[in-house]
């Protein structure tokens, strides 16, 4: 029996501090007209001092989990696509397992920059597909405001935070996510690159003072990249799908620059009115860019059941790629999700295995003295 991934949930979370244009311009040399020029974008939401790319992946999942009415103890998998997690080590999926208490799931992180959710989505997909799981929790989630330079107006006008989340069942009837195509060209990894932190430039003052730990971009490169990728990768999905862009209801790109999105839709002949974009409120949040926008178009309305929608995106790497879904929506079921419930039982979840695992090494060093 062939089985399908369907999205049955969907959930976002953005950090209610709002940074305008003209926030920006009393930092650096820029002002709310040259930036809504050259990218489309009014605000981007920054986190605060108590907000992490896991607290707002935890928020965006709880909501996804409720729409699809699902246990966290029935998730089998557990994907963070991040650029900023929360360390390098322990994968912030792993922080998110155990808030969300899904004591039978697996969990990583996965790093392909903007383009990181539709990878995502496709590995579990594929994992659905082969029968291997049942449910799994697709997560993008940034705080890319804590590795901005907010003195490089090339790129601080660009990036925000948040966070957005699907949930993936498997069902024998066809639709979900039919289709998707990923790929990446390493010749352009110096076009968009954070040098400085990890094992080919550890953390020194040098590295600090000349500024090694912020993002880097050669914003004439990217945008001729991204201009060229984003239609190539949707024709190639849509294809692969055994369909037409003629099929298509609605395109949800990634929301990195308003004239890259319109460059890419006229090479598609592909009417702006069926394009979903919100970056004029949000910015570029790269890997939560696409779930955010889904959750907006379906509040909205835009996307109903039995859409064909398009999923498309670009990013560093450089990595770009594609996926073709047939909406569904929730499978029927006959319990509801309480949220505050599930955080209860997550942190009970939690103190009690840390207690238990106290009390065995304490247990295990009396029996086992040190050499």
């Amino acid at each position: 029996m062939s089985l399908y991934a369907h999205i049955t949930g969907w959930g976002m979370a953005v950090p209610e501090q709002i940074l305008t244009n003209d926030d920006l311009a009393r930092q650096v040399d820029t002002s709310d007209e040259w930036i809504q020029s050259r990218t489309g974008i009014r605000e981007r939401r920054i986190a605060n001092g108590d907000e992490s790319t896991a607290t707002l992946a935890v928020e965006a999942s709880l909501r996804a989990l409720q729409v699809a009415n699902l246990d966290p103890m029935d998730l089998d998998l557990i994907i963070v696509s991040t650029s900023s997690p929360e360390y390098i080590f322990p994968a912030t999926a792993c922080l998110v397992q155990d808030r969300l208490g899904a004591g039978n799931a697996g969990a990583f992180d996965l790093l392909a920059a903007c383009t990181g959710f539709i990878y995502a989505l496709n590995i579990g997909t594929q994992a659905i597909r082969s029968g291997a799981i049942r449910n799994a929790l697709i997560i993008g989630a940034e705080t890319l405001s804590r590795l901005v330079d907010w003195k490089d107006r090339n790129t601080c006008i660009l990036f925000g935070d948040g966070a957005g989340a699907f949930v993936l069942q498997a069902s024998p009837e066809r639709g979900g996510v039919i289709s998707a195509v990923m790929r990446s060209d390493g010749s352009g990894g110096d076009l968009l690159i954070l040098p400085g932190g990890c094992s080919r430039m550890p953390a020194t003052y040098e590295t600090v003072a000349s500024g090694k730990h912020y993002i880097q971009m050669n914003g004439r490169e990217v945008f001729r990249f991204a201009t060229r990728v984003m239609a190539q990768a949707t024709e190639e999905a849509v294809r692969k799908a055994e369909l037409t862009i003629k099929d298509v209801q609605l395109v949800i790109p990634h929301q990195a620059n308003q004239r890259i999105i319109e460059a890419a839709l006229r090479s598609l002949n592909f009417p702006m009115e069926q394009c979903v974009i919100n970056l004029d409120r949000y910015g570029n949040t790269s890997t939560a860019s696409i779930p955010i926008a889904t959750c907006e178009a379906i509040q909205q309305g835009r996307l109903k059941a039995g859409d064909t929608v398009v999923f498309v995106g670009f990013g560093a790497g450089l990595t770009w790629g594609a996926a073709v879904a047939v909406w569904s929506g929730p499978q029927p079921v006959v319990r509801r999700m309480l949220p505050l419930r599930l955080r209860l039982y997550a942190r009970l979840r939690s103190w009690i295995r840390r207690f238990l695992r106290r009390i065995d090494a304490m247990i295990w060093g009396r029996h086992n003295p040190p050499i």
